[in-house]
């Protein structure tokens, strides 16, 4: 099973279901904009609007064995130096990582279920000024170094 968190849209849900069509994909996101457009885009999956993790059912606990998170990646007070192609017309949601832009990815990581070794698949934008504070809880969680 494929848990697919701040899945947005659903482009990494619906890649997922194209290169393995029998993937179980239950994919999640707060924005209600973008669950709208995951529920379009994912056909083959379930798409749940919420927070993270409380967002899907609990019957999916200790069964996920792949997680993406494409988690918001922009420091907060750093939105507003953003090009307005991004900063006007993305949700802010969709953006804000909090106060280093690792706020989200820590919520993921330490949330992360245990007891299915999952295999996370951390697939979020940060800064290169960034990588290396990514979460410790991160490498916990099975993400790979940074590069």
């Amino acid at each position: 099973m494929v848990v697919d968190l701040c899945c947005g849209a659903g482009a990494i849900g619906a890649a997922i279901i194209d290169a393995v069509p029998h993937a179980n994909v239950f994919a999640a996101d707060i924005d209600p904009a973008a669950v709208h457009s995951a529920r379009l885009n994912i056909t083959n999956g379930q798409v749940y609007q919420g927070d993270l993790f409380d967002a899907l059912p609990a019957a999916l606990r200790g069964s996920v064995e792949v997680l993406v998170a494409n988690t918001p990646y922009v420091p907060s007070e750093a939105i507003a130096l953003m090009p307005p192609e991004a900063r006007l017309y993305e949700a802010r949601v969709a953006l804000d990582g909090g106060f280093d832009g690792l706020d989200v990815q820590r919520l993921v990581a330490a949330a992360a279920p245990s007891g299915s070794a999952p295999v996370a698949i951390c697939s979020s934008k940060p800064a290169t000024n960034r990588l290396q504070r990514r979460p410790p809880s991160s490498k916990a969680a099975g993400c790979p170094p940074a590069s």
